[in-house]
């Protein structure tokens, strides 16, 4: 199980460190998307962390943002440290907000009390165990 808190802008936000396979990491808080489910669907990262981080762009892909408007982000491999686990996932670069989209969060229920200081919880559904 994972935890994160609701922000001042009533975003449901997990705390994520982010790495390389040098070991290189770095902490993040990142905010739960659930419209993020285009392009890898994984993690956004703004360029600064993915440069930090020293991570490589391996391919492009095309996708459709929120306001319906369509563009082609870098994808980078990196890892994650998601429930516990070192996670090998694609990471789109974005400058906005770090986001965790869809794909890192399927198999698992996202639950949160939605005002500021709520709390968030990331649990896995035993049924897919």
């Amino acid at each position: 199980m994972m935890q994160g808190i609701v922000d001042q802008n009533c975003e449901a936000t997990v705390r994520l460190v982010i790495g390389n396979t040098d070991s290189r990491r770095q902490m993040i808080d990142a905010v739960i998307d659930t419209g993020f489910t285009g392009f890898t669907g994984f993690l956004t990262l703004p360029l600064s962390v993915l440069t930090n981080l020293n991570l490589q762009a391996y391919r492009r892909e095309a996708g459709t943002l929120g306001d319906g408007s369509t563009c082609i982000l870098d994808v980078y491999r990196g890892s994650v440290i998601w429930d516990g686990e070192f996670r090998r996932i694609d990471i789109n670069a974005s400058e906005t907000s770090p986001l965790v989209g869809m794909s890192l969060l399927y198999g698992y229920r996202v639950q949160f009390d939605a005002i500021e200081g709520g709390t968030v919880i990331i649990q896995l559904l035993t049924s897919l165990n």
